[in-house]
């Protein structure tokens, strides 16, 4: 399988919430950044997919512009959801780089706006705070714990 064909494939099973597919992409020493999650490892990448599309009623992924060649590749993906814990509508616009070993993801790096994403998902806090170091920390703490709680009950 080429690599573009595996991002292809990797954005399916997310439209499909196939987390197994998704999981099954990744190296076993794969890491993983975006602006929410931070850094994980390939454990906690695996668990943040399962969590997200497990949790999720309404997701709905397109991918594009996706180029990659031996060792590395990228793609813009968009996603359309609700935010559970306010039920406002999103659509993050993500811009994802891999790195690839032995035909799996071992380096995912999402960048997003996430002011743009917290104006959004949280409504006038995001809207007037989503920029500040203070809104964005508890986003990721938000995350972190919920991710950590996940991993707790064994998934």
């Amino acid at each position: 399988m080429t690599h573009d064909q595996l991002i292809k494939d990797f954005y399916s099973a997310c439209n499909q919430r196939d987390y197994a597919f998704m999981q099954q992409a990744y190296h076993p020493k794969a890491t993983f950044f975006d602006p929410v999650f931070q850094e994980l490892n390939a454990q906690k990448v695996k668990a943040m997919w399962q969590m997200l599309l497990t949790a999720s009623k309404d997701l709905r992924v397109e991918c594009s512009n996706v180029h990659s060649n031996n060792a590395s590749g990228s793609c813009r993906w968009d996603a359309w959801y609700t935010f559970s814990k306010t039920g406002r509508k999103v659509h993050n616009i993500i811009h994802a780089k891999f790195q690839f070993e032995h035909g799996l993801i071992i380096r995912h790096e999402d960048q997003f706006d996430l002011w743009r994403w917290s104006r959004q998902a949280l409504g006038t806090s995001g809207l007037l705070l989503g920029w500040s170091d203070i809104v964005q920390g508890k986003v990721r703490a938000t995350a972190k714990g919920s991710l950590d709680k996940f991993i707790a009950a064994g998934q």
